[in-house]
């Protein structure tokens, strides 16, 4: 169903990698970290379908993100109102069935489902965070996650990430997962990510789901702060469809095994979150890159002096069907482009627009002017292509990353629950 994560894990020019940073091959977990996955039977093409991810020690810290769906799946919804979601130590999780729009019967099995993962984590139920993904609206089997749930607990290792990973994907085409090291001054700690998603995906944030543990000791206050900081630069900036999922959730684990400390205010602190950071723009961006059928990544920046306007830009650009196909082709095209500004920005003509595609200005103040079109052609056919957009004055900047959209997106989801 799927490929192994690609080597080497950070290959994105748009993901800044600290010098005190190293990747770790084969994208272990963490000491103090064990995980496992199980095929109960959930999704109709086999395979691999429940996942347990356990912290060994008691002192394990936490911090989460969730879908602000108004629509949220109860996975979701027992996870945030029944779990102690700063000291979280074990994630139970199945794929094929999401679990929504499932109503009091959903939220009995959710509940179910946190028990199980509570007895196999050997822990207590408000520790436990529960999370699905696949199909909405189709009642989930609870004895048959449980069952899961059971023969992962029995198959923890640490060597078990991968199966894991296996157990958490749907329509993605690889892995998106990868292990780091990093530097502090007080010694060197691990941090290890596995993230799901290629379809549904807009910000708010963006199908997917991402477990992130370390060896670091984290007061639960720092995790919140480093986690919430980092999504919005990561998970809060990628859009595949323009559309909000009802599971997505992203949680950081902080077990402690190293020993090292993470401390408030310090460079120690600094240079975690850099790591963290880089970390999970790369998944982010790799998401996009495995946006259902797409060929292409693509980048849009928007610079002017007034917020709301430079974001609903950014959104209206990344989320243009023009747009996108455009970029799937290969296509230069840079009116869609233009287009899109003006769709973002009503009753606003005449409107001085800047427009760059991979530095080759195209339009200053709204109008076009001369270029290479065959050196524009030939850098638009790279696997990552960037547009950057000036809009009147200063003071605001924003990025996006987006999916080109192509014939296999359409397959995918014309065919997806049959």
């Amino acid at each position: 169903m799927s490929g192994a994560p690609p080597e080497p894990f950070f290959r994105s020019r748009w993901v800044e990698v600290p010098d005190f940073v190293r990747e770790v091959p084969g994208a272990p977990l963490p000491a103090g970290f064990r995980a496992a996955g199980a095929a109960a039977g959930i999704k109709p093409s086999g395979g691999l379908d429940v996942g347990l991810l356990v912290s060994d020690s008691d002192e394990t810290t936490s911090a989460a993100r969730f879908t602000r769906s108004g629509t949220a799946a109860p996975p979701v919804l027992v996870t945030r109102d029944r779990a102690r979601l700063d000291a979280l130590k074990t994630i139970a999780v199945n794929s094929g069935n999401a679990n929504a729009a499932t109503g009091g019967r959903g939220m009995d099995e959710a509940a179910r489902m946190q028990g199980a993962g509570a007895m196999m984590g050997r822990t207590t139920e408000d520790r436990v965070a529960v999370c699905s993904t696949g199909v909405i609206g189709v009642q989930l089997d609870g004895h048959k996650v449980v069952r899961g749930l059971l023969e992962a607990g029995k198959a923890l290792s640490a060597e078990g990430i991968g199966d894991f990973q296996q157990s958490i994907m749907t329509t993605d085409l690889f892995e998106k997962r990868g292990t780091i090291e990093v530097d502090l001054p007080g010694g060197t700690v691990r941090l290890a990510a596995q993230s799901k998603g290629a379809g549904m995906i807009q910000p708010s944030f963006a199908t997917m789901l991402c477990f992130v543990e370390t060896d670091a000791i984290v007061a639960a206050e720092t995790a919140e702060l480093l986690l919430g900081v980092c999504v919005k630069r990561s998970f809060d900036r990628i859009t595949v469809d323009g559309q909000l999922s009802t599971n997505d959730t992203a949680i950081l684990l902080c077990g402690g095994a190293s020993g090292v400390a993470v401390e408030p205010e310090s460079d120690g602190e600094i240079r975690f979150g850099q790591a963290l950071d880089a970390l999970l723009r790369q998944l982010a961006i790799d998401i996009c890159r495995d946006g259902e059928g797409a060929r292409r990544v693509g980048r849009v920046t928007v610079r002017g002096g007034h917020g709301p306007n430079v974001e609903r830009t950014a959104r209206a650009v990344a989320n243009s069907p023009l747009v996108k196909t455009a970029l799937y082709g290969g296509d230069p095209n840079w009116g869609r482009i233009a287009q899109a500004i003006g769709m973002a920005l009503p009753d606003t003509a005449p409107l001085a627009y800047d427009i760059a595609i991979e530095g080759v200005q195209v339009c200053v103040a709204g109008n076009a002017i001369g270029h290479d079109e065959e050196a524009l052609a030939a850098r638009v056919a790279r696997d990552e292509v960037e547009y950057a957009i000036g809009l009147p004055g200063d003071g605001f900047e924003t990025e996006v990353f987006f999916s080109d959209l192509g014939h296999e997106y359409i397959t995918i989801n014309a065919e997806y629950t049959t």
